[in-house]
């Protein structure tokens, strides 16, 4: 299999917009002090992204109808969010939801 030039430029300068767009807030921000209000609002995305992360998973989608719940997620959910609530430690939380999930497949 050959590689076109254009292909190959086209990945280069794909690979270089996508690293550009990751560190120049990083390196903008460096130089610049955001507002209070800025700092205050931005450190709820995580949280608002993790959220819609979480019920996306919890969701089927079907064409032309309204989603189902996915039960296997929903009942591996109820230890995950437990330990979440109880250590407030990530690590911890993940390997709670893996082991959660991974019994709840392995018996159903």
């Amino acid at each position: 299999m050959s590689l076109d030039k254009y292909v190959l430029l086209v990945i280069i300068f794909s690979g270089l917009v996508t690293w550009l767009s990751r560190i120049l807030p990083f390196v903008l921000l460096k130089k610049f002090t955001l507002p209070k209000i800025v700092v205050n609002f931005l450190s709820f995305v995580p949280i608002s992204i993790m959220t819609a992360l979480w019920v996306e998973s919890l969701l089927v989608q079907h064409l032309g109808s309204l989603p189902s719940l996915n039960v296997e997620n929903v009942i591996a959910s109820v230890p995950t969010v437990i330990s979440a609530v109880i250590s407030k430690n990530l690590m911890i939380i993940v390997i709670v939801g893996v082991i959660s999930l991974g019994v709840i497949k392995f018996v159903m």
